[in-house]
């Protein structure tokens, strides 16, 4: 299916074959995205699909999927590429008695391709997933926002490279840091907030079909008190349905017995542990 000829309709199907439970805000914004040509920029707290989201993408619409995953001191040579220092001093090394084959050092065979330059040159049309932006540092966000905007990448010594695919951007972030008011402007912007007890009870039945329709509406449930709580770490989605599996295998008759041991699942810290055992077990 072209994305020219795509539906809001379509896109929820498709994620949903793909187990992506989707919602309105999410598949008309991704239809607006592919309408407008422009990146959507997704934000929310960890763990509500903001990175599956863009691998279902790539899965859904059959396109080649690249991610850069952004730490703080990411740097342009792990982004776009580097030169195989190694390989150029040996071609040096084995060139000494011909000058004439010193220049091609500075040749593509030479370089070692990161992810943007990668899903820039790809033959197929592709999905570039650039995680967690906010931990990059303004230089690289604005450096990804250039190439993207030009669609060109400049490498000194090896030349100017077009944008070879129609290439789907998604970036994330979870607001470590404000992201540049250029960045916001180029792009689509879409939050995505902890489901509604509704959606996640979809999600989960999505990703664990078989599981007992009751167990998964009494945790979700639970979560949703626990997410209430004044906690480090909220439980993730994720989260939920990997405690829904425990639950389920556990097979214990108590099913708040079955939570609480396996508690660890969902809750990451041991003063949220406490909290939850006290305030929704009830125990001190």
């Amino acid at each position: 299916m072209q994305v020219e000829d795509i539906s809001i309709k379509d896109i929820d199907k498709l994620l949903l074959d793909a187990s992506y439970v989707s919602n309105n805000e999410i598949s008309t914004t991704l239809y607006l995205s592919f309408l407008l040509g422009k990146p959507m920029l997704i934000e929310g707290p960890p763990g509500v699909g903001k990175t599956e989201l863009a691998k279902v993408i790539a899965k859904s619409f059959n396109r080649d999927f690249f991610r850069i995953q952004c730490y703080e001191g990411i740097t342009f040579e792990q982004i776009v590429g580097e030169w195989n220092y190694q390989k150029q001093l040996l071609h040096l090394e084995a060139a000494k008695n011909d000058s004439s084959n010193v220049d091609e050092i500075f040749d593509d065979e030479y370089f070692i391709r990161r992810p943007l330059l990668n899903a820039f040159l790809n033959d197929n049309d592709s999905v570039l997933l650039i995680d967690e932006i906010d931990k990059a540092d303004e230089e690289v966000e604005s450096f990804l926002l250039q190439a993207l905007g030009e669609q060109e990448i400049t490498i000194n010594d090896l030349g100017t490279f077009q944008l070879m695919n129609d290439l789907i951007v998604i970036l994330t972030s979870n607001s470590q840091r404000s992201l540049l008011d250029e960045t916001k402007d180029r792009c689509l912007f879409l939050y995505i907030p902890y489901p509604t007890i509704e959606r996640e009870i979809e999600i989960v039945k999505s990703k664990i079909p078989e599981a007992d329709d009751e167990t998964v509406s009494y945790v979700v449930k639970i979560v949703h008190q626990i997410r209430n709580l004044n906690l480090m770490k909220k439980p993730s989605v994720r989260g939920t349905v990997d405690w829904v599996k425990s639950v389920t295998n556990l097979g214990t008759k108590d099913i708040d017995q079955s939570l609480e041991d396996s508690v660890g699942v969902a809750i990451k810290t041991e003063s949220d542990k406490k909290r939850v055992i006290k305030d929704i077990f009830n125990k001190n």
